[in-house]
């Protein structure tokens, strides 16, 4: 990692690392790019949702470009049309904005640039440097060859004439797909596979969601991607690690067309994250076969999943920075991603009370009728948030899970003969229970000490539990849905296994008749809550109603990773 990168109070603010100081050279005097503005790119694959992976790679792009005064553009790789959706490209537009980077005016498609594509191939026809093969795909494989034997194709030394003839009647649609090939003309015994005469064009009769039917060719995204680049004058294409290997083509593609910008390729470690998959075609595949409600269910690592679930922006953008810029593959703990949100949470989020499983608490000695008001902090870490009122009457609802009436070791909650706080109210003693028929306590009852308002002991009595409430004459339902891990174990997605095998089937609780404080009626997404003792809260953005309030719960307050 460089040196901290001070902010204009003198803080530390942002980590450098190995990319910016690649591009501190490039732009230095002297350098490659000296005097140029640094441009960079997020070129994203319309055929899914943007996931936590995504985000990192967009905001080291965008990011980058903002740290050196730069632009970034927004680019939709759509060479392939098999499975590109508008559907995806408002997603994605809006997923960024989201996150707080923006495009201005330096929206593009790849598939804007397909006819300057054709003729740069055409170029390098003309040059001696492309061919048209008609091998078949199992015979491209069987002639690849291996480190001990060059590669072939009794196609490569084919006329220039004949090439240039054939790659135009497979663009005019006379062969059927599969038929032909361009392929760039490098170096058949290269130690880099990726060299050996790799295809740049096939032929593939699909209709694409831009250009129609226009085209029945098109090209491999190994030469589409720098020419994209340079036309666009991008300085430095920041890429995932799996194309290090793919960079000597990169470089092989725009030093050998006329193109009018040579970028820089510069590859970092993608974001691994265990519980979880990121692989856009098993995330497809748990949508379409229904294992979750779409792809925002508040389960999936998309950023709109993550939205859904009250995940912040800057919760996410601060466990990018954390996690930091590498060139080694690692795996991230999701807990890690849960702390860098209860930070945030924690600073922003209004504090209220919520009853998930209720059972009734009656305050015998409360009188019938009366009610009476407390102020309570919104949030301890926010003065200016101000105060709210909440009503304590003589019935409540509490935790079925605060009360036994044979209770366990160190049990310090309700239990006959026992006392404990009402949160920011009275003392109470637990004075015994209601059950039905089957046995089951369905009331809870308890003499309240009118000397303890606010929790405060006079005497000085040690009083060890504390629990929270809402007032029973005063509070809405609301229906909770509490989220685990969607899999089973931390690598779901190695070897041989099929992930679908380990999903857990309790990565969604939903519970219904829930009390709540009144303050929480009116709320909207993105509004965030801590549920005292159970976690932060959000209103859900899509099921939610004013009639039929429901929350997600976002994060709970246990922590493994506190400073």
């Amino acid at each position: 990692m460089a040196d901290e990168i001070k902010n204009v109070e003198g803080e530390a603010a942002v980590q450098g690392n190995f990319i910016w100081d690649f591009i501190k050279e490039d732009i230095a005097e002297g350098g490659r790019f000296e005097g140029k503005k640094v441009h960079t790119r997020f070129p994203p694959e319309p055929n899914g949702y943007l996931h936590i992976g995504h985000a990192k790679a967009l905001c080291i792009d965008f990011g980058t470009a903002e740290h050196f005064g730069g632009i970034c553009n927004l680019r939709m790789d759509d060479t392939n049309p098999t499975k590109e959706d508008v559907e995806y490209i408002d997603a994605i537009k809006e997923d960024i904005k989201w996150l707080g980077y923006d495009w201005d005016d330096r929206f593009f498609y790849a598939s804007q640039y397909f006819d300057q594509m054709y003729e740069f191939a055409v170029e390098l026809i003309k040059k001696g440097l492309a061919y048209v093969c008609e091998l078949t795909p199992d015979k491209v494989r069987e002639y690849r060859g291996d480190t001990q034997t060059p590669a072939k194709s009794p196609y490569r030394d084919r006329p220039i004439e004949e090439s240039l003839d054939l790659f135009e009647r497979m663009k005019n649609g006379e062969f059927e797909d599969g038929k032909m090939t361009l392929r760039a003309k490098i170096d058949l015994a290269s130690g880099n596979f990726n060299m050996r005469d790799p295809v740049i064009y096939r032929i593939n009769r699909l209709k694409h969601h831009r250009t129609g039917d226009k085209w029945c060719i098109y090209p491999m995204y190994d030469f589409a991607h720098p020419i994209e680049d340079a036309l666009e004058g991008i300085t430095h294409s920041l890429c995932s690690l799996e194309f290090e290997a793919h960079r000597p083509l990169y470089d092989w593609v725009i030093n050998n067309i006329s193109v009018p910008c040579k970028p820089r390729q510069i590859e970092f470690a993608r974001l691994g994250i265990n519980n979880t998959v990121m692989s856009k075609r098993k995330l497809r595949e748990l949508v379409e076969k229904k294992y979750v409600s779409g792809w925002d269910d508040p389960r999936m690592p998309t950023l709109c999943g993550l939205r859904r679930r009250g995940y912040t922006p800057k919760a996410i953008r601060s466990f990018i920075e954390q996690i930091g810029v590498s060139k080694v593959n690692s795996i991230v703990e999701y807990g890690f991603l849960e702390h860098c949100l209860r930070d945030d949470l924690n600073e922003t989020a209004e504090r209220t009370m919520c009853v998930l499983k209720p059972i009734k608490l009656v305050i015998t000695n409360y009188p019938e009728g009366q009610s009476e008001e407390f102020e309570v902090e919104n949030n301890p870490n926010r003065p200016e948030d101000g105060t709210r009122k909440v009503t304590f009457s003589r019935e409540l609802y509490i935790e079925e899970t605060d009360f036994m009436e044979e209770p366990v070791k160190k049990y310090q909650r309700l239990y006959p003969g026992n006392e404990v706080r009402i949160k920011s109210a009275y003392i109470v003693k637990c004075t015994g229970c209601k059950k039905d028929e089957n046995g089951n306590v369905v009331e809870v009852y308890a003499e309240y000490d009118p000397e303890t308002r606010g929790g405060n002991t006079p005497d000085g009595r040690k009083v060890r539990g504390t629990i929270h409430w809402v007032d029973a004459n005063n509070c809405l339902d609301a229906e909770v849905r509490l989220y685990d891990n969607l899999f089973t174990v931390p690598d779901p997605d190695t070897g041989d296994r099929n992930f679908l095998d380990y999903l857990n089937e309790n990565s969604l609780e939903v519970l219904t008749g829930c009390k709540a404080e009144k303050n929480i009626a009116g709320a909207t997404a993105p509004k965030s809550y801590q549920f005292m003792r159970h976690g932060y809260f959000c209103i859900d953005n899509k099921d939610s109603s004013p009639e039929h309030l429901v929350f997600n719960r976002s994060v709970s307050l246990k922590d493994s990773f506190k400073k």
